[in-house]
């Protein structure tokens, strides 16, 4: 008997004996289901390093034949990548040979034409410079003809001025007509160097001498005379010598004529307390007064010790304008009187002036104070009527109307 809770179950009932049937069967399958496990586990134990092995063989085996697929598809790729290539090089070749054909065929073309262009403008170029140059011929043959009558002309001149020039040798060579040349020269520097009225041309002194030009400067110096001389000859012939005894002799003669020069200057034209204690000796050439400096200075230095100084043009043009500075001078020392008595009458001038704007100021201060005071009384009449007008003044009442009884008519 088995009892659970208050139920009691019999052992030899047929549903207790399958309930304990099933039962014992159930553990037993669990036991083997156990049993079974615990072996496969063990198994599974032993079996596990190979089944990694065999899947790591087979996955070899895949990739391996995945890495023969890919180089099959790659092999064939490159195939026909390589197959596209050469035709795509093939094609590009044949379109560049076709091009470069073609431009050649565009350059031979044009080639020509520009040679047929270039022959037709050499031909037209050709006709056009025969043409023109039969008619530059014609002009430069009548440019020539012009030009040859500009060479007779010119000829004519040259012959004319060589025969001015015969005339200024056959004055140089005369003595008068030298002189005269010198004295013109002389005259043309000093009147465009000076005022006319401050020198006088061939003014006599009172020896009687007769100097080219006399310069009125102002005491000291005093006048001072300028006379023109021209040793030509013993320069000519000092230019003319080849030999040392000719140089020499020329050189004894150029001495000679300067000195006589300075000496008759020195002697005729220096007057004590009538001309300056000097004179100017005037070379009318450039190239005779750079001789003397050049070669022969003992000769000016006996001029400066003569008191005769010798000019040139050039130094005598530059010696009158000194001169000029000097005349300017002196006549505003002579017009100080006049200059000191205009000063005096304009400081009186001045004076007069302050004395008048003393009494215009005094004028405009007392106008000022005037002008203050009348101020003031604008003001305070200002102020009055201000006043005046604020007053309250009380309106005044209308008279009244008187109460008129009018009369009525009169009973007769």
């Amino acid at each position: 008997m088995i009892q659970i809770g208050d139920q009691s179950y019999s052992m030899q009932d047929p549903i207790m004996m399958a309930v304990l049937g099933g039962g014992a069967v159930l553990l037993l399958i669990l036991l083997m289901l156990f049993l079974s496990l615990r072996a496969a586990n063990r198994s599974a134990r032993t079996t596990e390093p190979m089944a990694q092995q065999l899947a790591f063989l087979g996955q070899n085996v895949q990739q391996l034949s995945m890495g023969q697929e890919q180089l099959r598809g790659g092999l064939a790729h490159v195939s026909d990548a390589q197959a596209n290539a050469q035709v795509q090089m093939i094609q590009t070749v044949e379109a560049r040979l076709s091009a470069v054909q073609q431009h050649m065929n565009d350059r031979l073309a044009d080639n020509a034409m520009r040679a047929q262009r270039a022959l037709a403008e050499m031909q037209e170029k050709m006709s056009t410079t025969l043409h023109g140059s039969s008619k530059q011929t014609a002009t430069s043959l009548t440019q020539l003809q012009e030009r040859l009558a500009a060479i007779d002309k010119a000829q004519d001149n040259i012959t004319k001025l060589s025969g001015d020039v015969l005339s200024l040798q056959d004055i140089l060579s005369n003595k008068q007509t030298r002189g005269a040349f010198g004295e013109i020269q002389l005259n043309d520097i000093v009147s465009k160097a000076l005022p006319s009225d401050s020198y006088s041309l061939q003014h006599t002194l009172s020896n009687g001498r007769r100097a080219d030009c006399l310069i009125h400067l102002p005491n000291p110096p005093g006048p001072i005379v300028i006379d023109s001389k021209f040793p030509l000859e013993a320069y000519e012939a000092l230019r003319r010598a080849e030999t040392p005894p000719q140089l020499a002799e020329a050189a004894r003669q150029m001495k000679t004529a300067v000195r006589a020069h300075i000496k008759a200057i020195s002697e005729r034209y220096i007057i004590e307390g009538e001309t300056a204690d000097g004179a100017l000796l005037f070379l009318p050439s450039e190239a005779v007064y750079a001789e003397l400096h050049a070669n022969f200075a003992d000769i000016v230095r006996e001029g400066f010790a003569a008191r005769v100084w010798i000019v040139s043009p050039t130094t005598c043009m530059a010696t009158l304008n000194t001169m000029r500075a000097i005349l300017k001078d002196a006549r505003m020392r002579e017009q100080a009187g006049a200059i000191r008595k205009e000063l005096s009458l304009l400081h009186k001038d001045v004076e007069r002036l302050g004395d008048r704007v003393e009494n215009l100021d005094r004028h405009f201060g007392q106008a000022a104070k005037d002008i203050s005071e009348i101020k003031i009384s604008a003001d305070k009449a200002g102020r009055r009527a201000q006043r005046l007008d604020n007053f309250d003044f009380e309106e005044l009442a209308p008279d009244p109307v008187p109460n008129v009884v009018p009369l009525g008519k009169q009973e007769r």
